[in-house]
Protein backbone atom coordinates (compact mmCIF):
# COMPACT_ATOMS: atom_id res chain seq x y z
CA UNK A 1 0.00 0.00 0.00
CA UNK A 2 0.74 3.56 -0.84
CA UNK A 3 -0.39 6.75 1.19
CA UNK A 4 -0.29 9.82 -1.08
CA UNK A 5 0.49 12.60 1.43
CA UNK A 6 -0.81 16.20 0.43
CA UNK A 7 -0.03 18.55 3.27
CA UNK A 8 -1.69 22.48 2.14
CA UNK A 9 -1.40 25.19 4.01
CA UNK A 10 -3.89 27.56 4.27
CA UNK A 11 -4.42 31.34 4.78
CA UNK A 12 -7.09 32.48 7.24
CA UNK A 13 -8.97 34.60 4.94
CA UNK A 14 -9.93 31.87 2.73
CA UNK A 15 -9.87 29.19 5.35
CA UNK A 16 -13.43 27.93 5.58
CA UNK A 17 -13.85 28.59 1.49
CA UNK A 18 -10.75 26.47 1.08
CA UNK A 19 -12.19 24.07 3.54
CA UNK A 20 -15.16 23.60 1.99
CA UNK A 21 -13.74 23.01 -1.35
CA UNK A 22 -11.65 20.45 -0.09
CA UNK A 23 -14.72 17.93 1.35
CA UNK A 24 -15.58 18.49 -2.24
CA UNK A 25 -12.49 17.87 -4.10
CA UNK A 26 -11.51 14.61 -2.03
CA UNK A 27 -14.15 12.74 -3.41
CA UNK A 28 -13.33 13.39 -7.16
CA UNK A 29 -9.85 12.44 -6.37
CA UNK A 30 -11.54 9.32 -5.28
CA UNK A 31 -14.16 8.98 -8.01
CA UNK A 32 -10.76 8.63 -10.03
CA UNK A 33 -10.54 4.94 -9.15
CA UNK A 34 -6.88 5.07 -7.71
CA UNK A 35 -7.22 5.48 -4.10
CA UNK A 36 -9.43 2.91 -1.55
CA UNK A 37 -9.82 5.73 1.22
CA UNK A 38 -8.83 9.11 1.96
CA UNK A 39 -8.40 10.90 5.30
CA UNK A 40 -8.89 14.57 6.06
CA UNK A 41 -6.67 16.03 9.09
CA UNK A 42 -5.51 19.16 10.18
CA UNK A 43 -1.80 19.24 11.54
CA UNK A 44 -1.65 20.59 15.10
CA UNK A 45 1.18 22.83 15.08
CA UNK A 46 1.40 26.25 14.77
CA UNK A 47 3.27 27.77 11.78
CA UNK A 48 5.60 30.56 12.16
CA UNK A 49 3.88 31.35 8.87
CA UNK A 50 0.46 31.27 9.81
CA UNK A 51 -2.49 30.05 8.16
CA UNK A 52 -3.96 26.51 9.32
CA UNK A 53 -1.95 23.15 7.89
CA UNK A 54 -4.42 19.89 6.49
CA UNK A 55 -3.38 16.86 5.37
CA UNK A 56 -5.03 14.70 3.33
CA UNK A 57 -3.95 11.21 2.81
CA UNK A 58 -4.93 8.92 -0.19
CA UNK A 59 -4.32 5.46 0.18
CA UNK A 60 -3.43 3.11 -3.19
CA UNK A 61 -3.03 -0.29 -3.27
CA UNK A 62 -0.13 0.08 -5.77
CA UNK A 63 2.41 2.16 -6.82
CA UNK A 64 0.73 1.65 -10.37
CA UNK A 65 -2.15 3.18 -9.44
CA UNK A 66 -0.68 6.44 -7.74
CA UNK A 67 1.84 6.25 -11.14
CA UNK A 68 -1.65 5.69 -12.98
CA UNK A 69 -3.63 8.31 -11.37
CA UNK A 70 -0.40 11.02 -11.99
CA UNK A 71 -0.65 10.11 -15.52
CA UNK A 72 -4.21 10.55 -15.79
CA UNK A 73 -5.77 13.01 -13.43
CA UNK A 74 -3.62 14.55 -10.90
CA UNK A 75 -2.37 17.93 -13.19
CA UNK A 76 -6.25 18.89 -14.04
CA UNK A 77 -7.25 18.07 -10.37
CA UNK A 78 -4.46 20.14 -9.15
CA UNK A 79 -5.64 23.05 -11.64
CA UNK A 80 -8.52 24.01 -9.78
CA UNK A 81 -7.16 24.63 -6.49
CA UNK A 82 -3.99 26.42 -7.73
CA UNK A 83 -6.59 28.68 -10.10
CA UNK A 84 -9.14 29.12 -6.84
CA UNK A 85 -6.61 29.39 -3.82
CA UNK A 86 -3.18 30.68 -5.95
CA UNK A 87 -1.23 32.38 -3.46
CA UNK A 88 -3.09 31.94 -0.02
CA UNK A 89 -2.30 27.70 -0.50
CA UNK A 90 1.15 26.36 -0.48
CA UNK A 91 0.42 22.59 -0.91
CA UNK A 92 3.32 20.01 -0.71
CA UNK A 93 2.96 15.95 -1.68
CA UNK A 94 4.89 13.07 -0.12
CA UNK A 95 4.73 9.25 -1.37
CA UNK A 96 4.44 6.74 1.80
CA UNK A 97 5.13 3.15 1.54
CA UNK A 98 3.34 1.31 4.36
CA UNK A 99 5.78 -1.41 5.91
CA UNK A 100 3.60 -2.57 8.60
CA UNK A 101 0.53 -1.89 10.61
CA UNK A 102 -0.39 -2.41 13.90
CA UNK A 103 -3.89 -1.89 16.19
CA UNK A 104 -5.16 -3.07 19.20
CA UNK A 105 -8.29 -3.17 21.00
CA UNK A 106 -9.18 -2.37 24.70
CA UNK A 107 -12.09 -4.08 26.88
Amino acid sequence: MIVYNVTANIDDSIHNEWLNWIKNHIPLVLATGHFTEAKLTRVLVEEEMGGLTYSIQYRAKSREDLDAYYKNHANALRQDGLKRFADKMLAFRTELEIVDEFSVTFN
